[in-house]
């Protein structure tokens, strides 16, 4: 009884000094900029948690041009002091002591770094956080002298979302409908059109989806991955999401099918998931169901018609591009194309053109097969004739094809999709005499 009485104070003593802290915070008169100030300065050790909660509860106020005036402030006012840092960088070459040292380091970090560490610290600060990057990313596109305040923003989240975080969740009909609510509002790949559709992903034996949450953040899913079990690698996303499809029994399927992943916060642009999400689910999956052979991808491929519309001109294949965009060419056509896209359409970097490429071939996975007729959706048209891929993931080459990718640029393709990319093209037909 002692025990619990005591509690009873301290929980009562807590939302007192919480309220009280929320009071003083909203007659506070001072703008953000000063709050700011004084979180950095003593007064923020003594009381940095209410300090923190009206900094936050002052900036949701703000408005775009206020917001660029706070974010203005943070690059120059908490900003290195680039002389200060040149003569300690001198005096610590000098003389290696721990004092040199430490002042060293200390210079050498913008405030803005030290600002954000101490605003990290009311319920759900970390969230407001990512949200205040979400408005950053979208000043910055106007305003890139702003780049080194996102590059502290980015370092930070990065730290605090690293893989010993995260909290792997499967997702099924019984997650908590505020989380399926936000499955279906982040799918980013293939969207979820209802109910009926969501329940089809998630329900089925032969279905798996998982996501990574963070502590700090319980009820926001960072990514997640939506699976299929098939008995055979399959060529199309139509056919793997259709309505009238029979469900497999997951103990009889040989194939693990990766056909969605989607990233969840804006805020976490830039902060990478997927390759720790498909090790882990595939780890998982290979745990519950042993009988499985091979872990793929049914990918979709969003650069191919952009790139199909430089290419119209090309003396060799343009024909067949003016083709597929008119929407009257052969299949094989489309797969040969499409092949070629994923192999040989570099960026100035050498890295592969396509976005969805960079991310598998950087995780070590292959290009296994092309398809055409796989997604046909009015996006799946629009973005790549219906064409899509699948990418093979070999465990145990996986760490060997992304060292090579990394460092030599190497796209792993395997031998069909080498085949379909130097397939024969349809003849250029003749043209008619008037």
């Amino acid at each position: 009884m002692t025990v619990q009485r005591n509690r009873f104070l301290t929980d009562m003593l807590s939302t007192l000094f919480d309220r009280s802290d929320r009071l003083r915070g909203k007659s506070d008169a001072r703008d953000i900029q000063d709050l700011c100030r004084a979180l950095l300065s003593t007064e923020g050790v003594i009381s940095g948690q209410a300090l923190a909660a009206t900094i936050f509860d002052r900036y949701r106020s703000l408005s775009d041009a206020e917001k660029h005036a706070f974010f203005t402030f943070l690059n120059e006012e908490l900003d290195i002091d680039a002389h200060t840092l040149a003569t300690l960088a001198t005096t610590y070459a000098k003389d290696q002591t721990q004092e040199a040292f430490v002042a060293l380091s200390k210079a050498a970090e913008p405030g803005r770094q030290e600002l954000l560490r101490r605003l990290n610290q009311p319920m759900g600060a970390t969230a407001g956080i990512v949200a205040m990057r979400v408005d950053l990313l979208r000043i910055l596109k106007d305003n890139p002298q702003l780049a080194r305040t996102d590059h502290d923003f980015a370092h930070l989240l990065r730290s605090w979302f690293n893989r010993g975080f995260l909290v792997l969740k499967a997702i099924n009909w019984d997650t908590p409908a505020r989380i399926l609510d936000k499955i279906v509002t982040y799918e980013a790949v293939h969207q979820i059109n209802d109910l009926d559709d969501l329940r089809r992903r998630l329900y089925p034996p032969d279905r798996r989806c998982f996501a990574f949450f963070h502590p700090a953040m319980p009820d926001e899913p960072l990514i997640f991955v939506e699976v299929a079990l098939t008995k055979a690698i399959p060529g199309s996303v139509t056919k793997l999401l259709s309505e009238g499809r029979t469900p497999l029994e997951a103990e009889d399927a040989k194939v693990a099918v990766f056909y969605s992943i989607s990233n969840c916060q804006k805020g976490l642009s830039g902060i990478s998931f997927g390759n720790q999400l498909i090790k882990q689910v595939v780890a998982e999956l290979s745990l519950a169901f042993p009988q499985l052979q091979d872990f793929v991808t049914l990918s979709p491929i969003p650069g191919l018609n952009r790139w199909l519309a430089t290419q119209t001109d090309d003396p060799e294949h343009g024909h067949v591009a003016t083709a597929i965009l008119e929407k009257h060419a052969a299949p094989k056509d489309v797969r040969a194309m499409a092949a070629r896209y994923l192999m040989l359409a570099k960026r100035d970097d050498g890295m592969p053109l396509d976005p969805v490429a960079r991310f598998h071939l950087g995780n070590g996975a292959e290009i296994y097969n092309i398809h055409a007729d796989a997604d046909t959706s009015a996006n799946g048209i629009a973005q790549s004739s219906g064409a899509m891929v699948n990418y093979l993931y070999d465990l145990s080459r996986t760490q060997r094809r992304h060292e090579d990718y990394a460092l030599k640029s190497v796209i792993a393709a395997a031998k069909p999709a080498h085949a379909i990319s130097t397939a024969t093209l349809s003849a250029k037909p003749k043209e008619t005499s008037s």
